[in-house]
């Protein structure tokens, strides 16, 4: 079986081969232009592979629902040039073959259930923070849909006391993504986050957000593993920082061993690393693969 993965993103496009064991055997990647541009070199790609299905996790937000006049489109995007775009309709104009279709941050949580971090659980969050900062869902062995999909990134946040910044967001200014994903640390201290030593104020700032998040997501979700991806978490100081967050949040509410007693193994980095959405993608594909065969 060959199956495409494409990790659809804001700045970039990342498309790739693989089987059904996961294994990602051949991958490209390139900068995200113009929609027509952009889109004609993954599927140039994907026909010289001559693949069997596509499973696509992109940006968004987009829609998600089969019977919309608009499903596969990236829907409402700050993205320039990409407003309204049919990515999936364009995909399927050129190769008539089964696809499955999701966000981003959905693909990279489902990656990380199947391959990952929370291989055998039937419930996960991944987190991804970087240019953007978006949520995905798995629960009861499904990715989670709903009016539309989960927006985690632009849920109102608490202020930290001493954060006066106005925030990044061009929709709401001051929400998660707004004050905590990387734009948002450059604009607040003139530095990108990589350029920022370990010991600075930024870094408490930044976990006090994502583990304001992460607790209301154990309140109202109970996912069995939170796993934070993307650039940002890349700083490794930050993973204790939020943890202690978490728990302090927390005040010995939920009496789950895995939080009370074993946190670092309970909120994580991603097992599958930055290949965390193409992995995903590629476990779409293979699902559009075998409803295809029913």
């Amino acid at each position: 079986m060959r199956i495409g993965a494409m990790e659809a993103g804001g700045t970039k496009f990342v498309c790739g081969i693989g089987n059904e064991d996961g294994i990602v055997e051949d991958r490209i990647s390139f900068p995200t232009g113009q929609p027509e541009g952009t889109l004609s070199r993954a599927i140039s790609y994907f026909q010289d592979h001559a693949v069997e299905a596509i499973g696509i996790g992109s940006f968004g937000p987009i829609d998600l629902k089969p019977d919309s006049p608009t499903y596969g489109y990236v829907t409402s995007t700050p993205k320039h040039g990409w407003s309204q775009i049919n990515v999936l309709g364009n995909m399927k104009s050129h190769m008539d073959i089964p696809y499955g279709w999701d966000t981003d941050v959905n693909a990279a949580a489902l990656g990380e259930a199947t391959w990952g971090a929370a291989m055998g659980l039937n419930s996960c969050a991944y987190y991804t923070v970087g240019t953007g900062l978006g949520i995905g869902l798995y629960s009861e062995g499904r990715l989670v849909h709903g009016l539309v999909h989960p927006e985690g990134g632009h849920v109102p946040v608490k202020r930290h006391p001493e954060d006066g910044f106005g925030g990044t967001c061009p929709y709401h200014g001051d929400c998660l993504e707004g004050l905590a994903a990387g734009p948002a640390l450059e604009a607040r201290w003139g530095l990108k986050g990589h350029l920022l030593p370990a010991d600075h104020p930024a870094w408490k700032i930044e976990a006090y957000y994502i583990a304001q998040s992460i607790t209301g997501l154990i309140l109202t979700n109970s996912p069995e593993k939170i796993i934070l991806g993307g650039g940002v978490m890349q700083q490794a100081q930050l993973y204790p920082l939020i943890r202690e967050e978490v728990k302090r949040n927390l005040n010995g509410y939920v009496l789950a061993d895995e939080i009370v007693h074993d946190i670092e193994n309970y909120i994580v980095a991603p097992i599958l690393g930055t290949q965390s959405g193409l992995c995903g993608a590629l476990a779409l594909g293979i699902r559009a693969w075998q409803d295809s065969q029913s």
